[in-house]
């Protein structure tokens, strides 16, 4: 895919980001989006929000769970970007009506790093000793593309389907507690909708972060001090309308709420 071609597709998906409408599909329309050309769209689309002020805090990683990738029929991980504009804190109204179009709800762990990563060769023990804190965190994703008919190209280019994300009320030290077994509840207007386990996200969050620390890698790209780390969700993807409140806890770590109006 030429250069001409990642820019406009670039910077279609930015338009609807900022405009709340729906694309259709870009594999159903574009020849030659494969996964490299995805990330370089994806990249075009940062470059157009950093030009109106936005600021990258951080990176997420998607699709790391089988329930998930049932859901979307998507098979593979991917990552995208996090900005200063997509963070809020647990307890937050996260205003539905002016920023999301289809959003969809996850409880994930996020990860706050004290050192830098930069692979290849990161391990597990790697990511444990370079993070400062571990977080309990809802992760809102939305899509750009019409009625979540991606495959694993259209959410890469999308930003891997980022919306925005809220941060829970502690964070704790991650050498104090099991990553693999510990247990996520998630309720949505105080009932209990799902329940999942660290394991679900690759074996181990920390194991989603290494991955992605290894596959910046191979581009010369870093994962930074200070920066916020989403690691997937441990549960399936809850569809939120305004209204809606959700809440999670997390065995070890903590709890995040937040209120969609």
């Amino acid at each position: 895919m030429n250069e001409d071609a990642v820019v406009r597709l670039g910077d279609e998906l930015y338009d609807a980001l900022r405009s709340r409408c729906v694309v259709e599909p870009l594999t159903a329309r574009e020849a030659g989006i494969d996964i490299p050309a995805a990330y370089h769209i994806s990249r075009r689309i940062l470059d157009r929000r950093i030009e109106d002020g936005e600021r990258v805090i951080g990176k997420k990683i998607g699709v790391t769970s089988k329930p998930v990738q049932r859901m979307l029929d998507v098979h593979q991980p991917d990552f995208g970007y996090l900005t200063d504009r997509m963070r809020y804190a647990s307890g937050s109204d996260l205003p539905l009506s002016t920023q999301l179009i289809q959003p969809r709800a996850e409880g994930e762990i996020a990860f706050l790093l004290r050192d830098r990563l930069e692979g290849p060769g990161i391990t597990v023990d790697h990511v444990i000793a370079a993070t400062e804190s571990v977080w309990p965190c809802f992760e809102v994703v939305d899509s750009r593309i019409r009625d979540w008919k991606i495959r694993i190209q259209d959410t890469i280019a999308d930003n891997a389907s980022s919306g925005l994300f809220v941060l829970g009320e502690t964070g704790v030290d991650p050498k104090q507690i099991d990553l693999v077994t510990c247990g996520m509840v998630v309720e949505k207007n105080g009932e209990i909708i799902s329940t999942g386990a660290g394991a679900a996200a690759l074996g181990s969050p920390a194991k989603c972060v290494a991955w992605l620390a290894n596959t910046l890698g191979g581009f010369g790209v870093a994962l930074l001090p200070g920066e916020i780390i989403l690691s997937g969700s441990l549960v399936p993807l809850e569809p939120v309308v305004a209204g809606d409140h959700m809440r999670l806890v997390i065995g070890g770590i903590g709890g995040a709420s937040v209120r969609f109006v």
